[in-house]
C-alpha cells in the first residue's frame, strides 16, 4: 500500500539442541556379559540362588535376566521343593540396583529395568514353592525388594544393615518395596520406614516382622540348607506347602469369598493327592507320615 512501512523482524538465532541428561541406551553388547551373575544349584530337594556380583552383590538388567532363568529352572524341577536365595561373601545379601548403571541410562531405560525386575520378582512370589531369602549381610534398597518378594526372610546374627534408603536418591523404592512392605507391615509403619530412608539392625527386623527368624553367624548358610530341607519330602507334604503358598499369597488379593472358593479347590486337589493318603493312613497307623512331594 502507497505510505505503508514493512516491519522488519530479527530473526531469532537457532537455539542449540537440548543436552540429554543422560546417555542413549547402552547396546545389548554394553548391557550383557557373559559372567554369571547368579550362581545355582540343587541336592536334596533344595535349590540355591546365590546372587553373585561382588562385593555387594548389586544388581543389572543381566542379573535379573539371569535370576529369572533360575527361578524358571526351579520352579520346573519336579525334584526341587524348596528355594533358598542367598547372596555371595560374607558381607551382602544385596545392596541393590547398579546406582552407576542407573545414573548413565535414559529414562525409558530405567523403566523397562524396572518393569522387568517386577516381573521377575512376581514370578519368584508366584511360584508355588516355598521360597526363603537367607540375608547373609546388609539387605538395603532393591535388596530388600528382593528379599520380600520370598515367603520367609532368615537373618545372620551380626551387624547387617536391612532397609530401604532410595529416598535419599531422590526415587522410591520402585521394583515392589512400596507394595510388598505396606501389605506386610502396614501402612503408617512403612511408610515412615520409607520416608525416613534409614537402615536398621536385624534385631529390629525382626521386632518389626521384616525378618522371620535370625540364626547364628557361624555356619549360617549350612543352618538355613538344613532347615529348607526339612520342608522337603519325606519329612513334609510339599505339594501342600505350595498350596498353602498359592492360597495365601493369591488369596490376599482377592475378596473374601473368593479367596474361600480359591482355598476349596486347593484343598480338592491336595484330596486326590498321595500325600493327602499317606497323611490320614499314616495317623491313623499312629506312624510318622513318609511323604513323596506327589
Amino acid at each position: 500500500m502507497p505510505g505503508s512501512t514493512t516491519r522488519r523482524t530479527k530473526r531469532a538465532a537457532p537455539r542449540p539442541a537440548p543436552t540429554p541428561e543422560t546417555s542413549p541406551v547402552p547396546s545389548n553388547d554394553q548391557l550383557s556379559t557373559d559372567k554369571p551373575l547368579i550362581d545355582a544349584k540343587h541336592e536334596d530337594g533344595v535349590a540355591l540362588i546365590t546372587l553373585n556380583n561382588p562385593p555387594a552383590n548389586a544388581y543389572s538388567h543381566e542379573m535379573h535376566r539371569q535370576l529369572d532363568d533360575a527361578i524358571l529352572a526351579a520352579r520346573f524341577d519336579e525334584d526341587v521343593h524348596v528355594i533358598v536365595l542367598t547372596g555371595a561373601g560374607e558381607k551382602f545379601f544385596c545392596a541393590g540396583a547398579d546406582i552407576e548403571m542407573l545414573e548413565r541410562v535414559t529414562p525409558e531405560y530405567k523403566y523397562n529395568f524396572c518393569l522387568h525386575a517386577n516381573e521377575t520378582l512376581c514370578r519368584l512370589e508366584q511360584t508355588p514353592k516355598l521360597v526363603i531369602a537367607a540375608l547373609n549381610g546388609h539387605t538395603v534398597g532393591g535388596g530388600l525388594e528382593i528379599a520380600l518378594a520370598a515367603d520367609m526372610r532368615w537373618a545372620r546374627e551380626g551387624r547387617g544393615k536391612i532397609g530401604m534408603p532410595e529416598v535419599a536418591l531422590g526415587v522410591l523404592p520402585g521394583t515392589g518395596g512400596t507394595v510388598r512392605l505396606s501389605r506386610l507391615l502396614g501402612k503408617a509403619r512403612a511408610l515412615q520406614l520409607m520416608i525416613d530412608g534409614a537402615n536398621m539392625g536385624v534385631d529390629e527386623a525382626l521386632a518389626l516382622g521384616i525378618v522371620n527368624e535370625v540364626l547364628p553367624h557361624e555356619n549360617f548358610l549350612e543352618i538355613v540348607l538344613e532347615r529348607a530341607r526339612s520342608y522337603c519330602p519325606p519329612h513334609k507334604a510339599a505339594m501342600a506347602v505350595g498350596h498353602i503358598k498359592r492360597s495365601v499369597v493369591s488369596g490376599l488379593e482377592m475378596s473374601s469369598s473368593e479367596h474361600l472358593a480359591l482355598e476349596r479347590e486347593l484343598q480338592q486337589q491336595l484330596f486326590k493327592s498321595h500325600d493327602a493318603r499317606e497323611g490320614f493312613n499314616a495317623f491313623n497307623e499312629k506312624r510318622p507320615p513318609v511323604f513323596q512331594g506327589r
